[in-house]
This record gives structure tokens, sequence and C-alpha cells, in this order.
């Protein structure tokens, strides 16, 4: 199966898209966002259908308390827009990966600049393989 995993932000997009039957995650550039939920869905499902993906994985952001905020109710919004398109969405837990994935690419030594660049797409791998995870145990 293949997924294609979405790190939300109204600036950048972070991508990326996992091979399930080889247990392999790859990080993608950012995808600038457009300014309104719907254009960003249409461009999320073009991508997941160039990429033959079966789903479409949104990282989820749940405020410390667990509760979901006004973030996660956008999130929401931009899921039933991609599910609009006939696609299936999953919606995961997405806290930390951002920050986890800006430490990551820190341990490898990237500038601030460079991180920057990375740090969407690494955090969206994030959230695919936490998606993989919770779906084997």
């Amino acid at each position: 199966m293949r997924l294609i995993g979405i790190d939300f932000g109204f600036k950048r997009i972070g991508v990326a898209i996992a091979e399930t039957e080889f247990g392999v995650v790859t990080p993608r550039p950012a995808v600038a966002a457009s300014g309104t939920l719907k254009k960003d869905a249409d461009a999320i499902s073009a991508m997941a259908r160039r990429e033959e993906a079966d789903a479409v994985v949104i990282g989820l952001p749940v405020e410390t308390a667990g509760e979901e905020g006004r973030m996660a109710r956008v999130c929401r919004t931009l899921g039933s827009h991609i599910a609009g398109n006939g696609l299936v969405v999953h919606f995961v837990d997405e806290s930390m990966t951002s920050v986890q994935a800006d430490d990551s690419l820190r341990e490898e030594g990237l500038k601030a600049s460079q991180r920057r660049k990375l740090r969407d797409g690494e955090a969206a791998a994030l959230i695919l393989e936490r998606f993989l995870h919770e779906q084997t145990t």
C-alpha cells in the first residue's frame, strides 16, 4: 500500500510518501500553501493520484491537554475536502513531530536555513511512521 503523509501549515505543507510493502517512508519537498483549504485539498488530491496513493494521512495537532483546537479543526476540514475528492483520509496525532524533525536535522549538522527547508517533509515522514506504528499495535 502507498500512503501520502501531510503536515499541514498555512505557509508550507509538508509531504512524505510511504511504501508499506517495503517499510520505507520518504520525505518530499514542502509545497507552498495556497491560502485556501479547498485549493490545498485539490493540490494534495492531485498529488496523491499522481503518486498512486491508497490513502492520505494528515497530522492532527492535538493540544497538550489532549483536546483538538483551531488548527485541528482546520486539518479536519482539509481532510473533508480531500475525502470529497474521492480519497481515503486518516488522521494521526502529530504532536511534537516538527520539533523531532528539527532536532534530527540539527543532529545531522544542518544550519537553520537548511533545516527550515527540510523540516516539513521530515515532520510528514514522522506522521506516516506514527500512523504505521499505530496500525501494527
